[in-house]
């Protein structure tokens, strides 16, 4: 983990709100140069603070209107299998390992609640899976860290 100033930190949420802001517009909001705001990107990037920038659209949402976050329980040692499993298809967004009462939180997205039904009754079918639990995803708000 790098040293963060405030100014790392203000670059870090203005870039959340909107990963497209120009630099321009990233120095007016800061207080500081471009010259300042490409170099601490350029330095955060380098060091992986800043993995990388993604574009969702409407018709990302779209496809899946129907979001959900599942947490798994995981009995013996079919960890490793069952994250391979879940990424696999084409409902998992993502897979995070955690710690604490889940082993996993899957984040899926589906076109329909059936279609949600469906990939919760195979993903409880998974050898290994002792436990879960899903929540809906009912909205979600950008955030900012300043």
């Amino acid at each position: 983990m790098i040293e963060m100033d405030d100014t790392d930190r203000r670059l870090l949420a203005a870039l959340r709100r909107d990963g497209r802001a120009s630099v321009s517009d990233l120095s007016v909001e800061l207080g500081v140069t471009r010259a300042t705001v490409r170099a601490r990107m350029a330095r955060l990037s380098n060091v992986g603070e800043i993995r990388g920038f993604t574009v969702v659209t409407r018709g990302d949402l779209a496809q899946s209107p129907v979001r959900a976050l599942t947490m798994l329980g995981i009995e013996g040692p079919g960890m490793d299998r069952i994250r391979r499993q879940l990424s696999g298809r084409r409902e998992v967004q993502a897979v995070h390992a955690t710690n604490g009462k889940w082993d996993l939180i899957v984040e899926l997205g589906t076109a329909t609640l059936e279609d949600l039904d469906a990939v919760l009754r195979d993903i409880r079918r998974l050898e290994g899976v002792s436990t879960s639990e899903t929540s809906l995803l009912l909205s979600t708000s950008r955030y900012s860290r300043v």
